[in-house]
């Protein structure tokens, strides 16, 4: 039986993209939210789930980082996708009767100097495998989308422009989510550790929890903060670090962590993934 990756979006999404690079082994299950492809590894309808959780150029991915600590799933892998857009179009349509693009805002905003360039309109669509499929599906050949190229493979659309986004570097961060923990890899890689945590209420809390992993030499490379429960006064913390929870400096930074806050939570612990080139 065929194991199973579940994803946001439709077929086509860079979500979709993900899931190909990362597993390609695995059948990727598509989904209408992120809760709905968390539930449907924690229903067992899937063995994995591919979330995105910040791109380069947008930043961080609304509504993931609240979703994670509920989630009951926990973080096995990450992956880094280019984001690569290219504008879709019906067969045989040339660039110039392209009249309006249609795409998520994100991907519209991030290919501003092409659209202009060729005086295409911009159209608001929920997602950019959406967009595709609509093209695709009303038959208008002055209406194009903005998507991958797999998009247009499944929906069977011309790719009239590559890689038309205004930064070169786009690239989304996904993080690979299974029921269950695995914390006993090591390897050559670095490893990574990502973490949830609430500051006690006294004085320099923040400051004190995170002046443990300064003197022990471990490197944060991510600290987020967000507001839990619709409340002002209650922050939650999200980070990440280089290394493992077993490593000695890593033991001692976390130690000095968990005597300032009053909730810790290790979401995962996973080998750290390169940078696409």
């Amino acid at each position: 039986m065929t194991k199973r990756i579940a994803f946001q979006g439709e077929p086509g999404a860079y979500s979709h993209q993900a899931c190909h690079q990362a597993r390609p082994d695995m059948e990727a299950l598509p989904c209408r939210t992120f809760e709905d492809a968390i539930e449907a590894v924690r229903s067992g309808e899937a063995e994995l789930a591919m979330l995105p959780v910040e791109n380069s150029t947008y930043g961080r991915v609304a509504d993931i980082h609240s979703l994670l600590p509920g989630s009951g799933l926990h973080i096995i892998d990450e992956a880094y996708v280019r984001v690569h857009i290219n504008l879709l179009a019906l067969p045989g349509t040339p660039l110039d009767k392209i009249e309006s693009a249609m795409s998520h805002t994100v991907l519209l905003g991030q290919c501003k100097e092409f659209l202009s360039q060729h005086g295409i309109h911009r159209i608001t669509g929920a997602d950019t495998a959406g967009s595709a499929k609509i093209v695709a599906e009303q038959g208008k050949p002055e209406m194009a989308a903005l998507a991958s190229e797999l998009a247009g493979d499944i929906y069977g659309l011309d790719v009239l422009a590559r890689h038309i986004e205004d930064q070169g570097n786009n690239t989304t961060r996904f993080l690979v989510m299974s029921r269950d923990a695995i914390h006993a890899r090591r390897g050559e890689a670095t490893m990574k550790t990502t973490f949830v945590f609430q500051v006690r209420n006294i004085p320099a809390a923040l400051y004190k929890a995170m002046g443990g992993f300064a003197t022990n030499g471990v490197n944060m490379t991510k600290l987020e903060s967000y507001m839990v429960g619709g409340s002002f006064t209650a922050t939650q913390f999200y980070a990440d670090i280089e290394g493992h929870p077993e490593d000695p400096n890593v033991q001692l930074a976390l130690d000095e962590l968990d005597y300032f806050t009053t909730n810790f939570d290790i979401l995962g612990v996973y080998p750290k993934a390169a940078l696409p080139a």
